[in-house]
């Protein structure tokens, strides 16, 4: 009985070059669809801007593929296990395995190395590359596919209060006392929540107190009018610190940025569940990839030629898209509120690692 937990070198590098070479042919190929798929939902927007064309849509797909590469990774990880396993099995390679004396565990341990690997570059990937994309994206989006801002600190859909009014723009740019926003809309509101007016203007900047609106056309609904002014100026208790907590988007911002967003907030005595939740699957999240070998490995055990094969191939994915609709749904619950974030992001993970092992235990083991 051998007691080290990895078989032998060369099969190790074997299983590993193999397993490697499985996850890059299917995030690729999931990539290529699914970006093909999204152009042309979104072609069409991306053309109808006056100057746009292919560079526009190749800028596009640079922006939006990231995306897919950190969204998609984990789910490439998993159909790559039941590939890799299920022709192992065909070949007969994991029975000669199994006849050398190594375990179920030694026969995954090169695959759960190969995805630990994966999580940690997936980790490094999402901080370096997808989080600065997505903000990119998401402010040329609310710029109607204009120019791409160039700016990393640009931000878009931004949404803020000042009382039971609300201050609105599609982007918003630079910090302190130098912010500036674009395309903004104030509702004035009632402490009922009823709009009595509502002010479009192309732009904002501070004013100490309040925002100075520029170029305004307002609207008062009471009297049904319409009025144009040059200048006007709201929000007199938005200062530019409520701003920046107000606009955090945990999706583009880095972990150790948006640790330290958490902490601002919790020192003003805001609500942080969701902030909380969203920092903890920044971990979680990359880690998952390291679960799919587990969950997977139903599809490398029971003889190829008994009829079992590919039910065993459907129960492994079965598990592992179980695990998706479970973090999403804990993710959904810890940002309402529902959960802990703590549970939100970590309990669904330890769920499917105790399933998997379960699963491998009382089957091979």
């Amino acid at each position: 009985m051998q007691l080290e937990f990895f078989p032998s070198r060369t099969l190790t590098l074997y299983l590993a070059r193999m397993f490697v070479v499985r996850i890059l042919a299917v995030l690729v190929m999931l990539v290529l669809v699914l970006m093909m798929l999204d152009l042309l939902s979104t072609s069409g927007d991306i053309l109808a801007t006056e100057g746009n064309g292919q560079g526009e849509l190749v800028t596009y797909a640079a922006l939006r593929i990231p995306q897919l590469v950190a969204r998609f990774l984990p789910y490439s990880v998993l159909l790559a296990t039941i590939i890799t396993l299920v022709t192992l099995n065909q070949n007969s390679e994991v029975i000669a395995m199994k006849a050398a004396g190594l375990s179920a565990h030694q026969v995954l341990a090169p695959l759960l190395l190969t995805a630990a690997i994966v999580s940690v570059v997936s980790f490094g990937f999402n901080e370096r590359v997808v989080t600065r994309a997505t903000a990119t994206l998401k402010a040329w989006e609310a710029a109607d596919y204009g120019p791409v801002p160039q700016d990393s600190g640009v931000r878009a859909n931004v949404y803020l209060t000042d009382g039971a009014s609300v201050l609105a723009a599609a982007t918003m740019t630079g910090t302190g006392n130098d912010i500036r926003m674009a395309d903004v809309t104030w509702y004035e509101r009632s402490d009922s929540g009823m709009i009595l007016k509502q002010v479009r203007a192309e732009s904002a900047t501070y004013a100490a107190p309040g925002w100075r609106l520029e170029d305004t056309v307002s609207f008062d609904v009471g009297t049904a009018e319409t009025r144009q002014q040059p200048v006007m100026v709201v929000g007199k208790q938005l200062t530019p610190d409520k701003i920046e907590l107000d606009t955090v988007d945990p999706d583009a911002e880095p972990f150790w940025r948006l640790s330290q967003s958490i902490d601002a907030y919790e020192a003003v005595g805001r609500r942080t569940a969701e902030l909380r939740a969203k920092w903890w699957h920044k971990l979680s999240g990359p880690l998952s990839a390291f679960l799919m070998p587990l969950l997977g490995a139903v599809a490398a055990f029971g003889l190829a030629r008994s009829g079992q094969l590919f039910l065993r191939a459907l129960i492994g994915m079965a598990l592992g898209f179980a695990y998706f609709v479970i973090d999403n749904a804990a993710l959904a619950m810890g940002s309402f509120g529902g959960y802990p974030p703590l549970l939100a992001a970590w309990a669904p993970f330890f769920l499917f690692l105790l399933v998997g092992e379960t699963v491998l235990v009382r089957t091979e083991e």
